[in-house]
């Protein structure tokens, strides 16, 4: 009880409040003067309570004194007998009721500004139900729900600005030095004009140096537009020459339209989508479903501590020193049928695993021709739109006369 009474005696004594106690004379207030202590108090957080508790009632500064307390959410020790208790000491002005409250107020007394100030714009007034079935009142109360929320959004980006580090002392600072070093140089143009009006012909001289900036900066525009039509033409050239390649490949694929070459790819791409369906998907769509199964399960799995990693990487070793035993006994017998086999099962993995990876390479490679064909047609399009005709010569170049 004395750290409280000091604490309060301490603060007290500082602004706002200067009350210039002692624990002396603080302790040996009258109700009365301790009840107007705490008002003042409440009145630095709430400007509303400003009131001399002398022309009030009791039961008046007991109820004002609880509304104000219960929207700054101070929850008074004890239990619901405890509270009438509280509102008992409160109106009489008793120390052990009045002084914890006290302790509290003073303790964030910023925070506390803050919340009675957005109470008085956010504690929502309940109109009767029966009040709402007006359309007039029904409208008020809309209105006033959606200004309510305007202002929650408001304060929210203001509190933002705030501590966004956006500060007009600082900025006051950096324009007042801008002044400074604007006035520095205007001086120094001055002297710098002085001293050309000594020359003779300084009016031309001045008039040929304003041409030569201007002449360097149209020269450094000119060079850096001179760059950019290089990137262009360059890709450009690209451009044609894929073009050019696109165009030839496909020329030598229409020359061997026979119906015996026709016939002979049309098999070939049954029996590749006929792996593709058969073998290579089933077996990827088995794999990601032992794969979801397996993180599946990890997911259930309850979290694992450092000891139980050290007991399964135990284990893991266990297993792996058991697997190199076995090894060991089997290369001991020497089974020339088993060793064959191991290696025709060997053999035939390799050229599953060559099979899959030219399905694959052939894949992407349709891919890509397909996307090269979409091109070279999105290209004939572009020129037949500039009235351009396709000329096609022995070299099988591609000439574009624009009209």
């Amino acid at each position: 009880m004395s750290d409280q009474i000091k604490f309060i005696v301490d603060n007290l004594n500082k602004e706002p409040f200067r009350k210039n106690y002692n624990l002396i004379t603080f302790d040996s207030l009258e109700p009365m003067q301790l009840l107007q202590v705490l008002n003042d108090v409440l009145a630095e957080i709430d400007p509303k309570q400003v009131v001399d508790i002398r022309e009030e009632m009791p039961e008046q500064t007991a109820k004002r004194m609880l509304s104000l307390l219960g929207i700054l959410k101070y929850k008074p020790p004890g239990n619901a007998t405890d509270m009438s208790t509280f509102r008992q000491g409160l109106v009489i002005g008793s120390k052990p009721v009045i002084y914890p409250v006290l302790h509290w107020l003073l303790q964030r007394t910023n925070e506390l500004k803050k919340r009675a100030y957005l109470a008085r714009f956010l504690i929502k007034l309940e109109v009767p139900s029966e009040f709402l079935q007006d359309e007039t009142v029904a409208d008020t109360n809309k209105q006033y729900e959606e200004l309510m929320e305007a202002f929650k959004t408001l304060h929210k980006e203001c509190e933002q600005l705030k501590t966004s580090g956006f500060s007009t002392a600082e900025i006051r600072r950096d324009i007042s030095a801008m002044e400074e070093e604007k006035d520095q140089l205007i001086k120094r143009v001055e002297r710098l004009k002085k001293r050309v009006e000594t020359v003779q012909n300084h009016q031309r001289m001045l008039k040929i140096a304003r041409q030569l900036r201007v002449e360097k900066e149209r020269e450094e525009f000119l060079a850096q537009q001179k760059q950019e039509q290089k990137n262009q033409l360059f890709h450009a050239v690209q451009r044609l020459q894929r073009v050019q390649n696109q165009l030839k490949s496909m020329r030598h694929a229409a020359a061997d339209a026979k119906p015996e070459s026709l016939m002979k790819r049309l098999e070939e791409e049954i029996k590749f989508n006929s792996y593709m369906v058969t073998e290579k998907f089933p077996k990827e769509l088995e794999s990601k479903k032992k794969e979801l199964h397996f993180l599946q399960k990890v997911i259930s799995e309850p979290a694992m501590g450092h000891s139980d990693l050290l007991e399964l990487e135990s284990k893991i070793n266990e297993v792996n020193t058991q697997i190199n035993q076995l090894i060991e006994k089997k290369m001991m017998r020497n089974e020339p049928i088993e060793g064959k086999l191991s290696l025709y099962k060997q053999q035939a993995s390799i050229i599953s695993r060559k099979k899959e990876a030219k399905a694959e390479e052939l894949q992407e490679a349709k891919e890509k021709l397909a996307n090269l064909e979409r091109e070279v047609s999105v290209k004939t399009n572009q020129t037949r739109e500039f009235d351009g005709t396709e000329v096609l010569k022995g070299d099988e170049r591609v000439m574009i006369i624009f009209l």
